[in-house]
């Protein structure tokens, strides 16, 4: 049996049995100590790191008993924040004891302020619990690798769960919630970069009874932050262009779109974050005072993506069009800035094709009125 010191989020009781795959209870632990190192939040993600640091302490759990399959899946989840496990003596009260420690990589991650179990537990412990079930499902079917690359996604679909904690309002819509959905089976299904559920249900019917059970699939994705920014005194929209692959797939033989700036919203990001970023990475520009469009599911008949829609006020005097992206994601996109209508020949025409892009210019029609008060310019 091997022995295991505990520093950072294993010790969080659900997030282990998640991993384990099993109860926790009965697992033989004690408190100890690793010394001449500090607990460290990594600034890179919602996690910690071991630190070697002079006259510190790194409080924590001394686990024994675990059996091999135990080990298996807590170095597979490990593996995924690129750490391994290196033998140290870790303090206990009846003396030092060997065990079994997992560090990152030399050089992966920044070390940080000193991490706290509990403050990590109430910002992160249910997204991170979230995440690990889909990272436990893979366990056997992908490697270490390949769950690393996933990881910064896996965790933005389980914060796309906790953003959706909060329902639109039902004034018109029933009252019926999840809670009037049954699943009754659930079949293999695909998990990469996004995941494809196929499932079977049956739910309750406008007429009071329950539907027959049906056999479905349902393409797991993202929240998006989409921003369009827009300059009231010039009356001017920024527009990007990108290849994208739906058209492609499609057949479409003009698969470049016009769009608004837009990217998957980062766990522990809020969306009007995650739209800022994306102009300064997409655009190269910083944005004025953002104001709330429609927040919108995307085509809600299979797929769970969501989009949070913005209009962010900027100064587009100066500005034309130019090149953007970032390589590390191999986007190649070029921006136009153009009079606002101009963007609508483009809807009326049919060359804006991307449906947020059209609601968006359309929810911008409505209020530019007021948007313009005060200001002069084309337009």
């Amino acid at each position: 049996m091997t022995s295991l010191f505990f520093y950072g989020s294993l010790r969080h009781v659900p997030l282990l049995e998640i991993v384990l795959g099993r109860a926790a209870k009965g697992i033989d632990s004690q408190t100890a100590f690793l010394p001449d190192h500090s607990v460290r939040a990594v600034t890179e993600g919602p996690f910690p790191m071991l630190l070697a640091e002079p006259g510190a302490q790194a409080r924590g759990l001394l686990v024994r008993g675990l059996d091999a399959e135990d080990i298996a899946r807590l170095d597979f989840y490990e593996a995924g924040f690129d750490f391994d496990t290196r033998v140290m003596p870790v303090e206990t009260d009846t003396g030092p004891v060997p065990a079994q420690v997992y560090i990152p990589v030399e050089r992966r991650w920044t070390p940080g302020s000193i991490w706290s179990l509990q403050d990590w537990a109430d910002q992160w412990g249910q997204l991170s619990c979230d995440a690990a079930r889909e990272v436990m499902v893979r366990y056997g079917h992908a490697t270490p690798k390949e769950i690393g690359t996933l990881f910064p996604f896996i965790r933005s679909r389980a914060w796309a769960r906790q953003l959706a904690a909060k329902p639109a309002p039902q004034t018109l819509r029933a009252d019926m919630t999840a809670r009037d959905v049954e699943f009754t089976a659930e079949r293999p299904g695909y998990d990469g970069f996004f995941r494809m559920r196929a499932f079977s249900l049956r739910h309750r019917t406008f007429g009071g009874g329950w539907s027959e059970v049906m056999d479905r699939e349902a393409f797991v994705a993202f929240d998006a932050a989409l921003v369009l920014p827009y300059d009231p005194a010039t009356d001017r929209v920024l527009l990007i262009e990108q290849m994208r692959y739906g058209p492609l797939m499609r057949g479409d033989p003009a698969p470049w779109v016009l769009e608004p700036v837009a990217g998957l919203v980062d766990a522990g990001e809020t969306p009007e974050e995650c739209a800022r970023r994306e102009a300064e990475e997409e655009a190269g520009m910083t944005l004025g005072r953002m104001l709330p469009m429609p927040k919108v599911y995307a085509s809600p008949g299979y797929t769970s993506e969501f989009f949070h829609c913005f209009l962010g006020l900027c100064d587009l005097s100066t500005r034309e069009g130019g090149l953007g992206g970032l390589d590390t994601e191999h986007e190649d996109i070029r921006s136009h800035v153009i009079s606002f209508d101009a963007a609508m020949a483009l809807l009326d025409s049919g060359e804006v094709n991307a449906g947020p892009l059209a609601m968006m210019l359309l929810w911008l029609a409505r209020e530019r009125p007021n948007l313009r008060i005060g200001h002069t310019g084309p337009g």
